[in-house]
């Protein structure tokens, strides 16, 4: 999963949340340097994209996608997962994603200091493009997809997956429905025994 999921599957913990996020820059056993909360978040980072890259659903969408991409399908389904949970904010939130944004920015700010230079370096672009609420349009997806694509010198063709978002529109987000109902219920109890360690 993308930024949005993983900040909105941290729940109401925000240790969790500071974890989730920064998961990606903290490489082994780093993450032992970290205080409990915030290693549950990143070792829970670790188990959703586990869970999220063996998962049925997810590999029934990466072959929709074009093999054009090559090893780069697993983070443009990502991407476009975030896209439908976005759009589909309400169904999942009772505070408006622009207000949720928002707050989550503020709280990242605020601790900026604790997270590894790649991480700070990330969010002021992150916060200046509003990437949370971008993902909700299929625009804010492009420009994303774009971006991603010039990071990896266009060796990615990122850029590209846009079509793929429109010709499988339906398709993917039935199977985004599906598969973050069980994403959901995974994360509530990996949460769980992750703290209770």
């Amino acid at each position: 999963m993308n930024f949005l999921a993983h900040l909105y599957l941290s729940k109401n913990n925000k240790n969790i949340l500071i974890g989730n996020f920064i998961a990606d820059a903290v490489k082994g056993n780093k993450f032992k340097e970290y205080p409990t909360e915030i290693k549950a978040g990143i070792l829970l980072h670790r188990e959703i994209d586990n869970y999220t890259d063996n998962h049925p659903i997810v590999r029934k969408s990466k072959r929709r996608l074009h093999e054009r991409y090559n090893h780069y399908g697993g983070v443009i389904i990502d991407i476009l997962y975030d896209h439908y949970l976005a759009k589909n904010w309400s169904q999942y939130s009772e505070i408006p994603l622009k207000v949720y944004a928002e707050n989550v920015y503020s709280y990242l700010q605020e601790n900026i200091e604790i997270f590894p230079a790649k991480i700070q370096n990330i969010l002021p672009y992150m916060i200046e493009y509003n990437w949370l609420v971008a993902y909700a349009s299929t625009d804010g997806i492009e420009r994303i997809l774009q971006g991603m694509n010039k990071r990896t010198k266009g060796i990615s063709k990122m850029d590209l997956a846009i079509e793929d978002l429109k010709l499988y529109y339906k398709e993917f987000e039935e199977d985004f429905t599906s598969f973050f109902e069980d994403l959901e219920q995974f994360t509530e109890e990996k949460t769980i025994s992750l703290l209770s360690i």
